[in-house]
């Protein structure tokens, strides 16, 4: 990753084609570059989400998937390159366990809701779903690493406890969808 943008418009990109990591030129449709897209849109929706009163752990946590990010978007931009490593995914994968271990088990459905955090949270965890779908349809069309497809998938489930977290932090609680199904079924038993 030796390059350096040292001028932002370029408008090499006028004729509707980009650069690769490689130099090699896309078009700016293709499920590389919208791969790339959804990644860096994550990206900036993590950040939103610092903007956020949290709590120290989460922050840290946090900006540290902000970094292993980067990496995605490089090894995404770069065919054949490997940046993230398989060690990223198992740190999510910790994440994961710590924070849902703090949390009530699930009795009900929730909605994208809450606090303001926890509603961020839950846009980052549906824009981690759409890149890892993106993710996915580029695999099948190209060859490409096991991590980037499980550390998306890790993310969004990652993001989805963090809401819940979040939630928590001031003694409020999920924002539980009112299925008329289940309320039907508890006002018969």
């Amino acid at each position: 990753m030796g390059n350096r943008l040292t001028q932002i418009a370029t408008r090499t990109g006028d004729a509707g084609t980009t650069g690769l990591g490689n130099n090699e030129r896309v078009s700016k449709d293709s499920l590389r570059i919208h791969a790339l897209g959804d990644v860096d849109e994550l990206n900036s929706h993590i950040g939103l989400l610092l903007c956020e009163r949290l709590p120290e752990g989460v922050r840290t946590l946090l900006v540290e998937v902000q970094h292993q990010l980067f990496n995605l978007g490089g090894e995404l931009s770069i065919p054949g390159f490997e940046l993230l490593k398989p060690e990223a995914v198992l740190a999510l994968d910790e994440a994961l366990a710590e924070h849902n271990a703090a949390l009530p088990r699930l009795q009900e459905f929730i909605l994208p809701a809450g606090t303001r955090a926890a509603a961020q949270a839950h846009v980052c965890r549906t824009v981690a779903r759409r890149a890892e779908r993106v993710v996915v349809a580029l695999g099948a069309a190209e060859t490409i690493n096991d991590a980037p497809r499980q550390y998306l998938n890790r993310l969004s489930d990652l993001m989805f406890v963090l809401a819940r977290v979040l939630n928590r932090m001031d003694g409020g609680d999920d924002v539980y969808w009112k299925s008329e199904r289940l309320a039907q079924q508890n006002a018969t038993e």
